[in-house]
């Protein structure tokens, strides 16, 4: 007698483990336990730093947000953002959404001397700016969460993908949302992270062209609050110094409420990309941004839920990258 049939719960099972001989293995996933017992302070240390830098630069939170976000959205959340200049890297820092405008790379510094004392070699420099940016919040009156860790830092820099990945404050809503939905955000996360904008400060130089030739046609931007533009044009007169700082939010300047969708609402929106999440006809921002207006509750659960998409965006994790023990440079450079 031949053997019965294979039936097909065996077939299923074959099919099952030869699949898993041939797909790589995926990445371990963050998690907010990474460092439990290997570095269980890291969170206050990080807390601590942050504070104290707040008590001399009242800037420094939405500075520190920035620099998770710029990091992010190129090559991932690996820490390339930090690396410095070498024979072998051209930094990120100089690329043109970088140059003479990210900053907080001191605390940063101050921040892994601190955890690096307390646990050497074992908390990564990418995992330290998603720490800083979610203390940085919750310091401001914003939310708290428990970041997602386990990232490690790359061994590289993306100089050309710094200047064409970043999402730029000149840029039309269309462009912005393409450039989220490249790193695999959508629209709720284009509205809810534009909200960091809630604090924090904009040079001149990132939206003068609104107060005076907007898009060329020798006027401002039809979009500016009439009182608003008056204000913004003795703060930043025409062919003034670019490097005059505004606050993004001109309400609660250094506070983390939803008080940025409310400002778009009165057309006080300090940068195009950020009027234009209101301004644009038909867009499905809008009702997002009347939604956050509306309910701080609401804006706080989707930030933080747009914080922890952003902190996944392609993560080194296992064996992938390193651990650096100085955020510029590579270890054994």
């Amino acid at each position: 007698m031949s053997p019965p049939p294979p039936t097909c719960t065996t077939f299923l099972l074959v099919t099952i483990f030869l699949l898993a001989m041939i797909l790589p293995p995926s990445n371990a996933q963050l998690n907010s336990t990474f460092y439990a017992t290997t570095c269980p302070n890291v969170s206050s240390i990080v807390s601590n730093v942050v504070q104290q830098a707040f008590q001399s630069d009242p800037r420094i939170g939405a500075s520190l947000i920035r620099l998770h976000f710029h990091d992010c959205f190129v090559n991932g959340c690996d820490a390339s953002l930090l690396l410095d200049n070498s024979s072998s890297i051209l930094s990120e820092k100089f690329a043109a959404p970088n140059v003479n405008s990210v900053r907080g790379f001191d605390v940063v510094d101050n921040i892994k001397t601190a955890v690096e004392s307390s646990c050497p070699g074992v908390v990564s420099c990418a995992d330290i700016l998603a720490l800083a940016a979610e203390s940085s919040v919750s310091q401001s009156g914003g939310p708290s969460w428990s970041a997602l860790l386990g990232r490690r830092d790359s061994l590289t820099a993306n100089q050309a993908g710094a200047n064409s990945s970043l999402p730029s404050p000149f840029e039309g809503l269309t462009n912005i949302t393409a450039k989220f939905t490249a790193v695999g955000l959508n629209t709720n996360d284009v509205v809810a992270l534009s909200g960091a904008h809630t604090f924090g400060r904009a040079q001149c130089r990132l939206f003068s062209n609104r107060l005076y030739n907007f898009s060329g046609t020798g006027s401002p931007d039809p979009t500016i609050n009439s009182t608003y533009l008056t204000t913004l044009q003795q703060i930043c007169p025409q062919n003034g110094n670019g490097s005059v700082l505004a606050n993004l939010d001109p309400t609660t300047s250094d506070a983390f409420d939803n008080n940025y969708f409310t400002n778009l609402q009165n057309n006080q929106g300090l940068l195009q990309s950020d009027q234009e999440l209101f301004s644009t006809t038909g867009s499905a921002t809008i009702t997002i941004v009347n939604s956050f207006s509306s309910n701080q509750t609401a804006f706080f659960q989707s930030f933080v839920q747009s914080m922890i998409n952003m902190g996944n965006i392609s993560p080194l994790t296992g064996s992938s990258g390193e651990i650096r023990s100085d955020c510029k440079k590579v270890n054994g450079s």
